[in-house]
């Protein structure tokens, strides 16, 4: 059964209607662009399984997740998506090595509490890791934190400080800095603006960390 009719078969819509499925995320369609057709994938919190699903169906991946909240582990199976719930902390360390060929970690990073524990596994059980995260750095960050005095609330970070499972804030400078103590090759670089489209490349990094809303690596083990 196709997506659409697993969608349609999920909404309660016969099959032979049209059904409007949501458009990707932008950050996901990059990612879905560096993903080998026919790979295998780990995403490491996977959330509702919109990335595992996109990667399935566009790229022929056989994908596998995990995911923390009952919650999203329900979505993804609701999508058919092979899921389990756990915690990328802990549980990431019971893979073999090279058991994938990427794993991901989407807008995940900052809610670990070993963020280079974390990515070093990532390392360790794919070939490539693929990183994408909020960026701390942004100017309108540090706006509301030098202007205003207030932790930032946006479209990337949108909980507010008492209520937000991020707890290790980084910026696109920073998450430079960690791949290099962890050993790690950067293939592809991005920032992203705030429409989900990647600033010009060739631009430094300090540009990178101060008008990029989000960054997206793609990692090899390696100097």
């Amino acid at each position: 059964m196709s997506a659409a009719l697993r969608a349609a078969a999920g909404a309660g819509v016969a099959p032979n209607q049209t059904v409007a499925l949501p458009e990707p995320r932008r950050d996901h369609l990059l990612v879905a662009r560096m993903v080998e057709p026919n790979s295998r994938v780990l995403d490491v919190g996977c959330g509702d399984g919109s990335l595992l699903a996109l990667l399935r169906d566009r790229r022929g991946a056989d994908g596998r997740g995990i995911e923390l909240s009952r919650e999203g582990v329900s979505e993804c199976l609701a999508k058919g998506l092979p899921v389990i719930q756990g915690d990328a902390d802990t549980d990431l360390a019971n893979y073999p090595d090279d058991a994938f060929d990427y794993v991901i970690l989407s807008q995940t990073l900052q809610a670990t509490r070993q963020p280079r524990a974390v990515l070093e596994h990532m390392l360790r059980i794919g070939r490539h890791a693929i990183v994408s995260f909020p960026n701390f750095g942004h100017w309108r960050v540090r706006w509301e934190l030098g202007v205003r005095g207030r932790m930032p609330v946006t479209d990337n970070l949108p909980h507010s400080w008492y209520d937000t499972p991020n707890i290790h804030f980084c910026t696109i400078r920073d998450f430079v800095h960690l791949c290099r103590e962890a050993g790690a090759s950067m293939e592809e670089a991005h920032a992203l603006d705030s429409g989900g489209e990647p600033v010009r490349f060739h631009m430094p990094w300090w540009f990178w960390n101060l008008f990029g809303e989000q960054g997206v690596f793609l990692l090899r083990r390696g100097g």
